[in-house]
């Protein structure tokens, strides 16, 4: 089932986003005549990739504060840009704003490319991001599909094939939405229908412009699209944070490898994290004594962390507790406050 009269529904919604827009920091203001601008738009979407607008939005105004240009951001050491993303998880991202900002930068004068091919030739843009930035920042009749996107699009033609198969599917379906009218707004408006109203359990439907067109609601069933595959089970890895302390009030910390997980952080030393027992080498020999552990979860797997404390000495990065628990990542910062526990 498609909506019977594109034309209207985008009307409509266009109508509810320039009454309803959300007031969000990366945005122009509303009624601006100045486009909003690419760098902003860039960096909030590298942001919000795996991550909620209310925890990246404070992670977002120090990023702009501390460097308001991406050419600013080009500058920057690469310990202190992983220690302002510190928190904000998925790291590769970080490795990947920094390459995209230096090419930015570099090879373009600190001048973003206005086009979706051109921004997807730029190092770590993918073809979301690409459309995000062409529609938001260049008003480019781009097709922006996120998540919130996919869940609107399968709710208004009642898409029967499950996720993540059925992704294919929804883009196709979302770019029969698309015109060369206000396509930034349209691409925003879609994100803010799915963030505040069209959400994931208990869609508010009484209050959605576009509720009439939407074939899930008119079989009476909104909340059970987009259907979703059976997810594999989760592997669950151990391992061992070794908190090492100096008597000074400081703790030690390492440099991450650049490659793999965590890569390029500060963190405290751990050994390898596999399934079955953990490593248990300590790092320096000590009076180590266990403080219990820690639980996490990322994308690929869950894991156990034990925390050993000891006072001791050695060649790490010695840095005050309090400093270490703002550059730590979320998964470290949990192993040393159970330390401090």
């Amino acid at each position: 089932m498609s909506p019977p009269d594109t034309t209207t529904l985008r009307q409509t919604l266009l109508d509810w986003y320039d009454a309803h827009a959300r007031t969000l920091p990366w945005r122009a203001a509303r009624g601006a005549v100045k486009r909003t601008d690419p760098y902003r738009v860039w960096l909030s979407e590298v942001m919000l990739q795996q991550t909620t607008v209310p925890h990246a939005t404070p992670y977002f105004e120090r990023f702009i504060a501390r460097w308001p240009t991406v050419n600013d951001l080009a500058a920057v050491e690469d310990g202190d840009l992983m220690a302002a993303w510190a928190g904000l998880g998925y790291y590769a991202r970080a490795r990947n704003l920094k390459a995209c900002a230096r090419a930015v930068a570099g090879d373009h004068g600190g001048v973003f490319p206005d086009t979706e091919a051109g921004l997807l030739a730029l190092p770590g843009v993918g073809a979301y991001t690409a459309a995000a930035v062409a529609a938001i920042a260049f008003d480019r009749p781009a097709n922006v599909v996120d998540g919130n996107v996919e869940r609107v699009v399968s709710r208004l033609f009642a898409v029967q094939t499950p996720l993540p198969a059925a992704r294919p599917e929804l883009k196709r379906l979302a770019g029969t939405l698309v015109a060369d009218d206000r396509p930034g707004d349209w691409a925003q408006a879609l994100m803010d229908l799915g963030s505040t109203v069209c959400r994931p359990k208990s869609p508010l439907c009484l209050m959605c412009p576009v509720s009439g067109f939407c074939a899930a609601r008119a079989e009476g069933q909104p909340d059970l699209y987009p259907i979703k595959a059976a997810k594999a089970a989760r592997p669950h890895r151990q391992g061992i944070a070794w908190v090492l302390r100096d008597g000074l009030g400081r703790v030690a910390l390492v440099r991450r490898p650049d490659k793999g997980l965590l890569g390029g952080m500060v963190g405290l030393p751990t050994g390898d994290w596999r399934e079955g027992e953990p490593d248990a080498t300590p790092p320096v020999a000590a009076d180590w004594v266990d403080a219990g552990a820690v639980e996490h979860v990322f994308t690929h797997f869950s894991l156990t962390l034990g925390v050993r404390v000891a006072q001791g000495s050695g060649d790490f990065l010695w840095t005050s507790e309090a400093e270490a628990l703002s550059a730590l990542p979320t998964v470290f910062a949990k192993a040393l406050i159970r330390a401090c526990g």
